[in-house]
């Protein structure tokens, strides 16, 4: 990309493409889900993680690993997994920018394709829609290098 004064400008980083690296949904019963409980609330767990790889020079793989768990009185209604990925190419920036890039900017463009198919998935297995809410990647991204720099110290 060129800019007016003639100088090339580069991106600060490029999702090259994005796709579904793995998927389960499983749905044990669903006539007593269906039918027999359907009135009852039902108890969903989510756990989001997000982790990268570096793939070549500059380009890296995100995933996003979603986990949603729906129990109804400890009955299991359906759980789904899926690891939802980005194939992500930096531009030039500093080292300190580039976990915060990958870990937090990157997910924020993923999550809404990975929420659609979570969603999709559910109800196509015979339930209302899974409807998650946005994401706090930056919290996820401070509390797991808070966990982290805790375990190196302890260690020292």
């Amino acid at each position: 990309m060129t800019q007016p004064n003639g100088q090339d400008a580069t991106l600060p980083f490029i999702i090259r493409g994005q796709y579904i690296k793995d998927f389960s949904f499983e749905n044990p019963n669903p006539i007593k889900h269906l039918v027999e409980d359907a009135d009852k609330e039902p108890n969903i767990t989510i756990d989001i993680q997000v982790s990268s790889d570096l793939v070549s020079d500059k380009t890296f793989e995100v995933v996003l690993h979603i986990r949603v768990d729906a129990k109804r009185n400890d009955d299991q209604m359906f759980l789904a997994e899926l690891s939802y990925a980005g194939l992500i190419s930096i531009g030039d920036i500093q080292e300190e920018y580039i976990k915060p890039l990958l870990l937090i900017h990157s997910p924020n463009l993923l999550f809404p394709f990975a929420r659609n198919i979570l969603s999709d998935a559910v109800r196509d297995g015979g339930f209302l829609p899974l409807m998650l809410a946005p994401v706090d990647f930056a919290y996820l991204y401070q509390q797991q290098h808070g966990e982290a720099e805790a375990l190196q110290q302890a260690t020292a």
